[in-house]
């Protein structure tokens, strides 16, 4: 069992600081939380709304029903009234609009009268939540904590007068309906444990500090912009520079910089930036200049949809560059996961001395959920770097080894060597060089870091009916997906075999080098397989077709700039079994 709250209304009108309290009351009650947005892009006016689902344990996709409306305006009712429940209400400011006669639903809160009341008009969606309080049960302790801890630093004035205007709407709603929505069971059932209520790009900038980056630099570009706002605020206090640059170009170049004279570095952009970033991307393969690039996906190409999602880029990151040079890509998934994923690509970058795409897209950036604290035992520091026991002198940057990877030394590092590096193809010393049999020796070094960094990719999530199997699916139901689809599809595969299905999912973190092994042995089993991406032209399932000659029987793809919903899979599922 589930509770869906939609939030609507005009840019400017407070939903996200509506739906992102709720959010983080309902983690502290014990409930696991999912938290999407629905924006348009630009600053006031136009409709948004936010999904706020919250169950035993943290949902991994939006819902299609909601059991309350908030409609900060008459056009969120208009627009989303289908989806109100029949059970469900509608909360509303009745000095703004009416509902029409035959609707029973409605639970009217003078939301911009008792938020002046209380002391400005801006609190109104404090006036919201108070109602949204009553509606589901709870007492208001949590909220009054949490507005105490938002405004903490400002005159005690401003939190007094957001908790009146709490207890207004409180009590205002309970004349129409108190604890009129049945709640599902905690999920932490009395175990004091303390979830985190954390959204994407905070999670990335989270991992980024505690996996060691020292440098961030970045032109902002959504969706990727909450990444440096994080990192900028707490950069004085965690020991890194944070550069906001003139454009893309300086951008990567400043982070390919600070690498080279050895600080782990990163910077991060979506579709348009990462187009203007790729003859740097191309210059960390030349030069072997560890560097992670956050790539967070929206719909293209040109400006396209700045404020929607899209899983279109995927071609872009494994084939943007000039030349060939070893890469590897890896995919934001849940939160959970993608804490330790960017470590991972940071520790991949500095082994392999190669740059590390890592791919986000609107959806994973902005979503937020209650999530277990993370083990920070489990990253990885290590800088590969040389050290005076081992290194072999005169110093060659690009020294000649069976792997590829030669031994980095900083600049400056060990007195009396020299650190060349140049965008010209040079020799083991560094310098430029002209002559094909070197070219060829150059080249096939770089090359050669291939088959070291394929057997470092992650096989891909087992899910379902084939998760304690060698043998695979049985005959059933196989979905494929990668990055941001996974809490969708996991749950699409719990609806299908709830409804006697066989089903299960491969799911995909680490993209390139692609880790083949468990998809070569379970395609060829399903009696229907399908691959499911956010896309127009099946991005990941012709990488798979290039990579290994398997083909999916059905092919589920979604472009409107929208994420997928359980629903919505398996709807197309039934339609071809």
């Amino acid at each position: 069992m589930d509770v869906n709250i939609l939030i609507g209304g005009a840019a400017g009108q407070g939903m996200d600081t509506i739906a992102h309290l709720l959010g983080k009351a309902l983690t502290r009650e014990g409930y696991g939380v999912f938290l999407s947005k629905d924006y348009m892009s630009r600053v006031r006016g136009g409709h948004n709304f936010a999904w706020l689902r919250f169950a035993g344990r943290t949902p991994g996709a939006a819902g299609e029903k909601a059991h309350i409306i908030v409609a900060l305006n008459e056009e969120t009712y208009r627009l989303h009234r289908e989806k109100l429940l029949d059970s469900g209400r509608v909360i509303f400011d009745p000095e703004l609009f009416a509902l029409p006669q035959q609707e029973q639903r409605g639970v009217p809160v003078r939301l911009r009268a008792l938020a002046r009341e209380a002391g400005g008009p801006l609190m109104a969606n404090t006036v919201a939540v108070g109602a949204l309080l009553v509606l589901l049960g709870f007492k208001t302790a949590v909220l009054e904590k949490l507005l105490a801890e938002t405004f903490a630093g400002k005159d005690d004035r401003v939190t007094a007068q957001n908790i009146a205007a709490l207890h207004s709407g409180y009590n205002e709603a309970a004349a129409f309906c108190h604890d009129c929505i049945a709640l599902p069971p905690w999920r932490s059932a009395g175990n004091g444990e303390r979830y985190l209520f954390l959204d994407g790009n905070q999670v990335l900038g989270i991992s980024a500090l505690a996996g060691g980056c020292r440098f961030f630099s970045a032109y902002p570009m959504t969706p990727s912009t909450g990444i440096m706002t994080y990192l900028a605020k707490n950069q004085h206090r965690c020991g890194i520079v944070v550069e906001q640059a003139e454009d893309e170009i300086a951008a990567i170049n400043m982070a390919l910089g600070a690498s080279f004279a050895g600080a782990r570095a990163m910077t991060a952009t979506s579709g348009g930036g990462y187009a203007l970033m790729v003859e740097g991307l191309s210059l960390a393969g030349m030069t072997e200049t560890p560097l992670v690039i956050v790539l967070a996906m929206r719909p293209g190409p040109a400006t396209g949809l700045p404020t929607r999602t899209e899983q279109g880029d995927l071609d872009f990151a494994l084939y943007g560059g000039h030349g060939e040079f070893p890469r590897a890509v890896l995919s934001a998934t849940n939160l959970e996961d993608a804490f330790y994923r960017l470590n991972k690509a940071f520790d991949l970058a500095d082994r392999f001395q190669i740059p590390v795409i890592f791919l986000s897209d609107q959806h994973f950036a902005d979503t937020a959920r209650a999530v277990p604290p993370y083990d920070f035992s489990r990253l990885r520091s290590e800088r590969y770097l040389a050290d005076d026991a081992t290194l072999l002198r005169p110093y060659l940057r690009y020294r000649l080894t069976p792997g590829g990877v030669s031994p980095r030394a900083l600049p400056g590092q060990f007195p009396g060597e020299v650190v060349l590096a140049d965008s010209d193809e040079h020799d083991e010393a560094g310098h430029i060089i002209e002559e094909a049999a070197a070219r060829r020796q150059m080249l096939e070094k770089r090359l050669a870091k291939l088959p070291a960094l394929a057997a470092a990719m992650d096989e891909p999530l087992i899910y379902g009916d084939g998760e304690n199997e060698v043998s695979g699916t049985g005959g059933g139901i196989l979905l494929v997906g990668w990055g941001s689809t996974l809490g969708a599809l996991q749950e699409a595969v719990d609806l299908l075999r709830a409804s006697g299905n066989r089903a299960t999912l491969l799911h995909f973190s680490d993209i390139w080098p692609l880790p083949a092994g468990r998809i070569t042995a379970m395609l060829p089993q399903a009696r229907h397989s399908f691959c499911v991406e956010n896309n127009a032209t099946g991005q990941f399932a012709a990488l798979l077709r290039r990579s290994t000659g398997m083909e999916f029987h059905h092919q589920i793809r979604k472009y409107d700039g929208r994420p997928f919903t359980p629903g919505e899979i398996i709807r197309e599922v039934l339609d071809h079994v």
